[in-house]
């Protein structure tokens, strides 16, 4: 008996397909991998430096700036957003509503401040002194002496407090003394004077990561200071910030705003043969996990005269 294989008719033709393609499919997602499943919903690393959640103002010292004081603001959550002031650095027992320190904020759109200070972290860390950074969205440290905020609020409640601001996405300030506290290496923390610059006070409140900052570079001719420090500290990134000129950090990225410069010390960055730090203007972009600036035009395009060189290395 002869057989004979006729040709399916199209719309067989067309399932068979189809249950083919399906079966594909079906090894394909079998055989995908867990972890690349788990990297496509775990999204962008988190920041290697910089806060995961809120922003940071750090500001270089004498803070007038129109520009700075509304960024903070707005960061905070808006004019009605709840802004706690903390004015310890300055080396007063007291300080009452009438702080003059106040003004400029209220002047500037603020209007609902509240003042928190102490000098006995046996108080700053209680519940009842917490209590008004629950409902922050900005935190803001004057300046004065760094180290006079690790004796009050270091390992207290009240420095998990003022962390936690940032972890509800709100933001952290801070002017001079304020601007120094908010590197994980601090800067000028000795008692004796501020210009040691590795005193018996290293550590700050970390909220950048390897990080010294130091404040009035430019206007104190300060500029070569944090070199030393480097040296010292060789894994650290140093900036340094002039007066009215802050850095806005969110993640890793960081841009200047005010009316001055910032400048980088990083050791594996040298300008000219030898140069050991270079500026950031305002509008510049750093990123702080690449430790690179750029300056935007048209597009962002690196900062000139950088060379990511050794210290000491030479030409």
């Amino acid at each position: 008996m002869k057989h004979c294989t006729r040709p399916l008719a199209p719309e067989s033709a067309h399932l068979e397909r189809v249950a083919r393609s399906l079966l594909v499919l079906a090894v394909v997602v079998a055989l995908w991998p867990a972890s690349a499943t788990a990297q496509v919903q775990q999204g962008p690393p988190p920041p290697q430096v910089g806060p995961e959640r809120g922003s940071l103002v750090i500001v270089g010292g004498a803070m007038r700036s129109a520009e700075i004081y509304e960024r903070f603001i707005q960061l905070a959550g808006g004019p009605d957003a709840h802004i706690v002031l903390v004015p310890t650095a300055g080396g007063a027992a007291e300080y009452d509503e009438f702080f003059q320190g106040m003004n400029a904020w209220r002047e500037h759109g603020a209007r609902n401040l509240t003042l928190l200070h102490t000098i006995d972290p046996e108080e700053a860390d209680t519940d009842d002194f917490i209590e008004p950074l629950k409902t922050a969205g900005g935190v803001f440290f004057f300046g004065g002496r760094q180290w006079r905020l690790v004796d009050a609020y270091g390992g207290t409640k009240s420095e998990e407090a003022f962390r936690e601001v940032l972890e509800r996405g709100g933001v952290i300030g801070g002017s001079s003394a304020g601007a120094s506290i908010q590197g994980s290496y601090l800067v000028r923390g000795d008692t004796r004077s501020n210009t040691v610059m590795m005193g018996d006070h290293e550590r700050g409140f970390a909220y950048l990561r390897n990080v010294g900052i130091d404040q009035h570079v430019l206007r104190r001719n300060r500029q070569f200071d944090m070199v030393e420090v480097i040296e010292a500290h060789p894994e650290l990134l140093g900036i340094g910030l002039d007066e009215d000129t802050a850095l806005v950090v969110q993640g890793d990225r960081a841009e200047v705003i005010g009316r001055s410069y910032a400048l980088i010390y990083d050791n594996q960055a040298t300008t000219g043969n030898n140069g050991s730090f270079y500026f950031l203007a305002p509008g510049d972009r750093f990123n702080l996990a690449t430790r690179e600036g750029s300056r935007p035009t048209t597009s962002q395009s690196p900062i000139q005269g950088v060379e990511k060189k050794p210290w000491g290395s030479g030409s």
